[in-house]
């Protein structure tokens, strides 16, 4: 059975059909990208995933149980994990603070702890702060957890993010366009770090990308939508090579059609 399986899942707005018909499906331990143009729907798959869009019809299943339906704390709770294409890190606090608040799901403390702070919550307050400086060291920025994220240059505010989402102890991680504004060196230290949370953390990862370079190189599946519909998947050699993949990118060839 899939770790996380899509079936058939329709999403519009209004008369815009932004998701038509999709299905794929991710089995776990797997690194799988969801690729397409710009405006094929790609984040709305992922808002659809996360619980920030409810599809209209469909189901997800997510670890064998029915999430189309879930608040987005929930299915975190139940181990999906996301980043996103655009930073969303508390600026005003510091590197570890904001790994520590991804950690949020996973607490049980409630008011009364927090005021009376008695002995099984500081232990708690241990645990998490230990668990945030284990994903700072793991994404290879513990050094900077006292800083303020907003000091930060923005390939470490984008390992920052990393973390944070590594903190909520995920099955599943989706990472939304994760190589944005990083250089040459920094992308490459991405596809190392994807390839290590999957082998030494058992974390299985689908990703949304525009860098087709490093799709190519890291993904063992791919899935391509286009206007919310899935056109294709395969290997990258299968990709590479596929004449509705290129269509999609490049556009029809009028004079060779005709």
């Amino acid at each position: 059975m899939a770790l996380l399986d899509v079936r058939k899942i329709n999403l519009s707005f209004g008369g815009l059909k932004v998701i038509d018909s999709l299905s794929f499906a991710v089995e776990e331990n797997a690194i799988v990208s969801l690729i397409g143009p710009n405006g094929a729907g790609k984040t709305s798959v992922f808002n659809c995933l996360t619980g920030f869009y409810r599809p209209n019809d469909g189901d997800i299943l997510f670890a064998g149980h029915s999430i189309a339906r879930r608040k987005p704390h929930k299915i975190t709770q139940g181990g999906m994990a996301r980043t996103f294409q655009n930073l969303r890190l508390f600026k005003n606090m510091t590197v570890l603070e904001n790994v520590m608040s991804g950690m949020h799901c996973r607490t049980s403390a409630g008011v009364v702890g927090a005021l009376f702070r008695p002995r099984f919550q500081r232990r708690e307050e241990a645990l998490i702060r230990k668990v945030s400086e284990d994903c700072l060291d793991f994404v290879g920025i513990l050094d900077q957890k006292d800083r303020y994220a907003s000091n930060l240059p923005y390939g470490d505010q984008r390992r920052v993010e990393w973390a944070r989402a590594l903190a909520t102890r995920p099955r599943l991680i989706l990472f939304d366009e994760p190589a944005a504004g990083l250089n040459y060196d920094e992308k490459e230290r991405l596809i190392q770090l994807i390839h290590r949370i999957r082998d030494e953390l058992g974390i299985t990862v689908l990703l949304i990308e525009h860098d087709m370079g490093l799709v190519m190189k890291i993904s063992e599946w791919i899935y391509v939508i286009d206007y919310g519909h899935k056109i294709a998947d395969g290997t990258a050699e299968d990709i590479k090579k596929n004449p509705r993949v290129i269509e999609a990118y490049l556009g029809k060839d009028e004079n060779v059609a005709a």
